[in-house]
């Protein structure tokens, strides 16, 4: 985790980078196209999709280089509605705390639907 931790700023960066241009994340020697998800994607994406059922929209991305240490989520879920930002990323830790407790950094980012 102390190596993954050093090349962190950097990676963080380079993956934000490439996920507005939307490109090709460089992982390390490795290249890996946005489609595919790590593992860490995988297992974060299921737990959401059970706890928010109702999301239009959810989005997670390993912005750590693929250690798994930091995550960005975007979601968008009608569950969200009437309540404030904090409040709507309290319930995204809430369903996240096992998880939580084995990352660096975790980027969220609440929506409700547009319509």
């Amino acid at each position: 985790m102390l190596a993954c931790s050093r090349s962190l700023n950097s990676a963080v960066v380079s993956a934000l980078r490439l996920l507005r241009s939307n490109q090709t994340a460089v992982t390390g020697q490795l290249q890996r196209p946005l489609s595919t998800q790590t593992d860490g994607e995988v297992r974060i994406a299921k737990i959401l999709k059970e706890k928010f059922p109702a999301a239009s929209s959810l989005k997670v991305v390993d912005i750590s280089g693929g250690c798994g240490a930091m995550y960005e989520i975007h979601i968008e879920s009608s569950e969200f509605k009437g309540k404030r930002t904090v409040q709507q990323h309290q319930l995204v830790n809430q369903a996240l705390k096992d998880e939580i407790q084995n990352m660096h950094g975790l980027r969220i980012f609440t929506d409700v639907p547009k319509h």
